[in-house]
């Protein structure tokens, strides 16, 4: 049984948003760039835009060329072979695992002013809990539910900007300042970069849209249009926030130094209850992520599946979709059994183990969009990027800059970049002596079948969606 083609563009853009997560990031992850570049912050941000930018024309082309659930794996087997597949497959999985549990574990630090003494494990437990529930239902109630939360996200950033404008106390056109002891001094380049790295995976999640390319009319016409409005979208209610805060911080230092700058902002600006609202709404933008997280990756999940990565005793059970939810409830659940369970892991550890995966998943697919113009592994694609390399090229290059930012952070950043080699090289002796061995591992291609995509012997046998299956080498 195949997924049903529900949603139209607003249902797969607010599912991609909700992934992204814009107040999430803007009050998880931004204040980790002011802390680090002070108000040079703003810069590393739009830095990142332009990384995002072309990423996302990346994403654009390859999504049109495969709108399947698998995302990236497919797009990078497809074009590089099932080898290099099969490495992001594993990357992958270790991330979409991993992600619900590690916005989980800050929910009671966002709750902590107006619920103090939240228990962390449990409360992130709970939430991952409700997420996955959640994620059982049809895939339009959830594009409706996502959408709700995605309005009261987008309200609570739209607090921050009036409360910077209505009382503007500086121009943001002059040199970046950060944080120096009880004062402030010029950022150094460094610390920009250093945010950049932050601000890019703060716009991450545009990407996602491919997950649910399967349950989407026309697809391979239309998703890419959701791809680049969600990454414009992105871009504009996290640098908008941001910028509106410096200009109006009424104390730059305070700003810069806080644990929850934006928390302190909003007190200080629209007072304790403003600051409560927000503190609520950005739980709800938290619950949100890990809902339209858990509906990607259970999807994701059900396409490993479909391509026989577990063996013929679970590929039915991974691959079996709810009659009348339409949903892949049994990949929905486990999804959630294994990230409630990763709620018990230290997050440090989380954090190391899922640290270079996007800028991992980030390298596949721009050289998969390279290789694919070269071979026409995507010449059937109904988008084609614009101005053709420069978006991978820019990709590739901004990657640099995050490896090497990665490297220099020996708390996280290294351990991080060996955890995922680690990683990929176990999935590449798993593939090379385990998987290959069985015989040949023909990825499911979609859409890309009818539209002129050289089809595997696997695909010919079933257009159904049955997807790869492991044929016997010649």
């Amino acid at each position: 049984m195949s997924f049903k083609r529900s949603l139209g563009v607003p249902g797969v853009l607010f599912l991609t948003l909700s992934a992204t997560t814009p107040a999430s990031s803007v009050f998880v992850i931004v204040p980790e760039m002011l802390h680090e570049a002070g108000s040079g912050a703003l810069v590393a941000m739009l830095l990142a835009a332009i990384v995002c930018v072309a990423t996302a024309y990346v994403y654009a082309e390859l999504s049109s060329a495969f709108p399947v659930a698998g995302g990236e794996y497919v797009m990078v087997g497809r074009t590089l072979g099932p080898l290099a597949g099969f490495v992001m497959l594993a990357v992958n999985l270790v991330n979409n695992l991993l992600f619900p549990a590690v916005i989980g574990l800050g929910l009671s630090d966002v709750l902590s002013g107006i619920l103090p003494g939240l228990p962390v494990i449990p409360t992130a437990v709970a939430m991952v809990a409700v997420s996955t529930l959640a994620g059982v239902l049809h895939i339009r109630l959830n594009a409706w539910i996502t959408g709700v939360f995605l309005v009261i996200e987008l309200l609570a950033l739209a607090t921050i900007v009036m409360l910077g404008v209505a009382e503007p106390v500086r121009s943001l056109f002059t040199a970046p300042l950060t944080a120096v002891g009880a004062g402030l001094a010029p950022a150094s380049p460094v610390s920009i970069g250093l945010a950049t790295t932050a601000a890019i995976f703060a716009l991450n999640g545009y990407g996602l849209a491919v997950y649910f390319g399967e349950e989407m009319h026309e697809a391979s016409a239309r998703i890419a249009r959701v791809v680049l409005v969600a990454a414009a979208l992105t871009i504009i209610v996290e640098v908008i926030p941001l910028a509106a805060a410096i200009a109006g911080a009424p104390y730059l230092h305070r700003l810069f130094t806080e644990a929850d700058p934006f928390g302190w902002f909003a007190r200080t600006r629209g007072g304790d209850w403003v600051a409560d609202a927000l503190a609520v709404a950005v739980a709800l933008a938290i619950l949100n992520a890990a809902i339209a997280g858990i509906l990607a990756y259970a999807r994701f999940f059900y396409s490993t599946g479909r391509d026989a990565i577990w063996g013929k005793a679970l590929d039915p059970w991974v691959t079996n979709i709810h009659p009348r939810l339409g949903s892949p409830w049994i990949a929905t659940l486990a999804v959630g059994a294994v990230s409630c369970a990763a709620c018990f892991v230290p997050l440090r550890l989380l954090l190391v183990l899922s640290g270079a995966g996007i800028a991992v998943t980030y390298l596949g697919i721009a050289l998969a969009a390279m290789v694919g113009r070269r071979t026409g592994a995507t010449a059937h694609a109904d988008y084609c990027m614009p101005w053709f390399p420069i978006a991978p090229l820019v990709t590739i290059a901004a990657l640099l800059l995050v490896f090497w930012a990665s490297w220099l952070d020996t708390d996280t950043g290294r351990p991080g970049l060996i955890a995922t080699a680690a990683q990929m090289a176990l999935a590449a002796v798993y593939y090379l002596l385990v998987l290959r061995r069985r015989g040949e591992w023909v990825i499911f291609g979609g859409e890309a079948a009818s539209a002129g995509q050289p089809r595997g012997r696997a695909e010919q046998g079933d257009e159904s969606g049955r997807g790869a299956e492991l044929q016997p080498s010649p």
